[in-house]
């Protein structure tokens, strides 16, 4: 391994599609191997996270931004094994957890080094792999855009995916607020009372009356929402003055109409983002806050990640079916090198592990 690039493996093995489709479409490939560029590295990958993002990718409805690979995976955690020039924080042989631009599904990923983080303490490639996407989604969307502050109130839509678990967690933990959650089961609402949130209700009933009951009719100060359409006016109804409505997809439909009059009035944010097509030093600033912050209360337990199933490289398919029939309650995770995968990250230069 050296610092400008290990070329003594020409080739490897990456997840690919031709055209959109369902999980049938995915096929594994060769590919030559990354070489970094300025503030680039190479990450070996032992684990890389299957996200609701890659589903949409594969059904063509995502499509990478100019420059980002065309393999989908946007979460890798494995051991740096190359590093272009103006690299600094991440060297050769660190064990990392990386958000990727894309890429993941493949034996090695180039990532910028600013979206690099040591893997937490005591935390297996597998788990590790779990956290870049969702905790990056959640900090961008409720701390920074919706700016949950200290004993506010968040409603979480769908609490038990990945990126709601994150939100539900770093709400409760960094900002002692009172967090409510939907989701579609028995199962899955309990879940989300296990993670932290004070009252979850069924997106299947009148969730905005029962939330409302539960707030005293006053309603929550921040809204994380993946499904916009029909569901907007009754979110912005449900908001406080100076409430935050934060979208992070659209999947109940991509317009709707709202009362501009009462956005005026009360004074709300509507407000999306799509952390993609983001500059690494956008990303960069995330990563460091979230290991400055977030990071302590995985180690300490405090905060956990919860890993619904882990399968092989080669059957991805799999992986993407679970997340086609929503029934995952966490993360979905790839086994991309078993002899790594399941086994706790080696020490850091550093000693954090």
């Amino acid at each position: 391994m050296t610092r400008h690039g290990d070329m003594r493996y020409s080739a490897m093995r990456v997840i690919e599609f031709a055209a959109a489709g369902g999980p049938e479409v995915l096929r594994i490939a060769e590919h030559p191997r990354p070489v970094p560029g300025h503030g680039e590295v190479v990450i070996k990958v032992a684990a890389a996270g299957v996200n609701r993002p890659d589903i949409q990718q594969r059904r063509g409805l995502y499509p990478p931004p100019p420059g980002a690979s065309p393999i989908p995976g946007l979460d890798v955690a494995g051991i740096v094994v190359a590093a272009g020039p103006d690299v600094s924080g991440v060297s050769v042989g660190d064990a990392v957890c990386a958000l990727a631009n894309g890429g993941g599904y493949a034996e090695f990923c180039c990532v910028p080094a600013l979206q690099c983080m040591p893997v937490p303490r005591g935390f297996t490639f597998v788990q590790a792999a779990s956290l870049p996407e969702v905790y990056f989604t959640a900090w961008n969307n409720v701390i920074w855009l919706g700016r949950l502050a200290e004993g506010e109130s968040l409603l979480v839509q769908g609490g038990t995916s990945g990126v709601g678990m994150a939100a539900i967690q770093i709400a409760r933990k960094l900002r002692n607020a009172t967090v409510y959650a939907t989701a579609g089961t028995e199962e899955k609402l309990a879940v989300c009372r296990e993670t932290g949130a004070q009252a979850a209700v069924s997106y299947k009933g009148p969730w905005d009356d029962e939330i409302r009951a539960l707030t005293g009719g006053e309603g929550v100060d921040v809204i994380l929402d993946a499904q916009a359409g029909p569901y907007t006016q009754r979110q912005l109804d449900l908001l406080k003055p100076d409430g935050r409505l934060i979208f992070i997809a659209s999947h109940l439909g991509e317009t709707a109409e709202v009362n501009v009059r009462s956005v005026v009035r009360r004074r709300l944010t509507l407000a999306g983002s799509t952390l993609r097509p983001r500059p690494a030093a956008y990303k960069g600033r995330i990563a460091a806050e979230l290991v400055e912050q977030v990071w302590p209360l995985l180690e300490s337990g405090a905060i956990a990640t919860r890993i619904h199933a882990v399968f092989p490289f080669e059957d991805v398919r799999s992986a993407h079916r679970l997340l086609d029939e929503n029934e995952q309650i966490g993360k979905v995770v790839l086994s991309v090198d078993p002899s790594l995968a399941q086994t706790v990250a080696r020490s850091l230069p550093d000693g954090r592990n």
